[in-house]
């Protein structure tokens, strides 16, 4: 019984000792943002001077308005997109349902600066589309709301695919039973049933659309967005505050999808039930051909971009030379990072991976499964949460004024490998946090009680049964971390040290230096990685479980 007091003891410490760390790591520097939104360049207080500039400033607030604008049309787009394709998958005889849906997960092995650059070979000045006779205006809105929306479509489609997969057949052999025709099916029983994918598949797309940085930088041109503006105030200007206001006005509507998302969460009543029926699809030749090809349109066209991506890397110069070459993949220069910039990222994503997995999946077994102090497994459950409402943006700003503040004693960090992957770590921390803490509330509890009754400490508990029996769970929330720290350029812009460029900083860094086929080439390198790290997990823990 000793062992288990001390055991229980050492629960609670680590728990304080995770709250530290969440602390100093989410809320200290989210703090010091704030703060700065309200002090001048030395420090001095100035109240809401900061706002009244920003909001004085016809460009500075057409950069919020231009935000607001491409966000609402992009999400409107995704998500009728996102549901199509989902309903195809879900609810009609389609065939190759894999390959498509591997199709549209795709471009989440992406940066979002490669479809800014698909673009560029497709309608740019030069482009395929352009040389064809067919000019269309890519850099504004139209190019910034093409790359969003292949952006945002891929975890639209996912969320709306996992809701309109868990549905009972029986309410649709009611409806069918009473003669009611297909489109009152869809409006009264597929939509209501949906309604809370749908409000989830929107928000996230709306937010992801509002904080990204890569599409608008790459094919935004004059179009200023929040995103870019953020950029030019610090880094061009060094106008810290203002950029602090910028940083918390992106944080408006991912809090907004948080609060939603909290309070909508004890509505969403439950739809399956043990008396469940899982939804049997009744073919129909006319839906189902219809269904399949715009399935296949939606998977050609993201196969186009990626096409044209890869193609740009291994052609000498485009369209002058089309003499097939690897020299792109080579080019290594201390001004943009080039080849050793991939490498970066690589080490930079196994950190991220091992060091975000090891933390989360103790904190959420801290939570879930130990019996330290209850108050403390709420207030670790709450600061898990929170980087869910944070953009990478701001994640990012908030680092700087936090980590290169004087007299913080862990300013040793900042401008070194560390602070990247510390912030990759805190940008995709919640997601991995809700999927383990998902595998960790679906084991029994029986197990610890067992062990408890037996004086076995929880610890050896942990890792002689909970973690074996989790390990697809583990290694998915290693997947997340790896893949988003390979492809994303918003938490990490401001903070990279200047001999430790990353892959997606090298990208943009070609791009402004009109060096468009090497960041081409980069971009093609960073998705064969992604794919692969997929294909390698989906070889592990799913074909092998079914016996493929």
């Amino acid at each position: 019984m000793k062992k288990i007091k001390n055991a229980n003891r050492l629960e609670s410490v680590l728990l304080i000792i995770s709250l530290c760390l969440l602390f100093t790591a989410v809320a200290a520097p989210m703090a010091v943002l704030f703060a700065k939104a309200f002090t001048d360049f030395d420090g001095a207080y100035i109240g809401l001077a900061n706002f009244r500039e920003y909001f004085a400033s016809p460009h500075l607030v057409g950069a919020l308005w231009n935000s607001l604008a491409i966000s609402a049309v992009v999400s409107l787009i995704s998500l009728l997109l996102a549901f199509i394709y989902a309903y195809a998958l879900t609810r009609a005889e389609v065939p190759a349902k894999g390959f498509f849906k591997f199709i549209a997960l795709l471009p989440l092995c992406a940066p979002t600066m490669m479809f800014g650059i698909a673009l560029i070979y497709l309608i740019g000045n030069k482009g395929v589309i352009t040389m064809l006779g067919l000019k269309l205006p890519l850099y504004g809105p139209l190019g910034i709301i093409v790359s969003e929306v292949v952006y945002t479509f891929p975890q639209a489609f996912l969320i709306l695919y996992i809701t309109l997969s868990y549905t009972d057949n029986r309410l649709y052999e009611a409806a069918r039973a009473m003669g009611t025709a297909p489109l009152r099916i869809l409006r009264t029983v597929t939509l209501p049933g949906a309604k809370f994918g749908l409000v989830s598949a929107f928000l996230v797309a709306f937010t992801l659309c509002f904080s990204d940085f890569g599409a608008p930088k790459v094919v935004g041109g004059n179009y200023s967005v929040l995103a870019t503006d953020i950029y030019k105030q610090v880094i061009g200007q060094q106008n810290f505050g203002m950029g602090s206001v910028v940083g918390l006005l992106l944080m408006i509507p991912a809090v907004v999808m948080f609060v939603t998302e909290r309070l909508t969460a004890s509505d969403n009543g439950v739809t399956v039930s043990s008396r469940s029926m899982a939804y049997r699809v009744i073919p129909h030749r006319g839906r189902d051909a219809a269904l399949t090809l715009f399935c296949a349109l939606a998977a050609g066209f993201i196969i186009t971009l990626f096409a044209a991506v890869l193609a740009a890397s291994l052609i000498k110069a485009w369209p002058y030379n089309m003499v097939p070459t690897f020299e792109h993949f080579t080019v290594d220069s201390p001004a943009t990072g080039g080849l050793s910039s991939f490498f970066n990222s690589l080490v930079t994503a196994l950190l991220t991976a091992f060091c975000g997995t090891a933390f989360v999946f103790m904190n959420a077994w801290l939570v879930e499964k130990s019996a330290a102090n209850r108050l403390l497994r709420q207030a670790e459950n709450l600061f898990s949460l929170i980087p869910l409402a944070l953009p990478g943006l701001s994640i990012g700003l908030a680092f700087i004024f936090f980590f290169n503040m004087e007299g913080n004693p862990l300013n040793f960090i900042y401008g070194t490998a560390a602070v990247l992957v510390l912030a990759n770590v805190v940008h995709f921390y919640s997601v991995p946090y809700v999927t383990a803490s998902s595998a960790l509330k679906k084991l029994d509890r029986e197990i610890e009680a067992v062990a408890a009754s037996m004086a076995v400490p929880s610890y050896r508990t942990l890792f002689k049964v909970t973690m074996p029996m989790c390990r697809a769970a583990i290694f998915e929330t290693a997947l997340y971390f790896f893949v988003n720290a390979m492809v994303t350029i918003s938490a990490v812009v401001f903070l990279y040290p200047p001999d430790f460029k990353l892959a997606s900083v090298a990208i943009v860094n070609m791009e402004d230096a009109g060096d468009i086929a090497p960041a081409a080439a980069l971009s093609v390198l960073v998705i064969f990685v992604n794919v692969a790290a997929k294909l390698l997990y989906e070889y592990t823990f799913v074909m092998k479980r079914s016996g493929k």
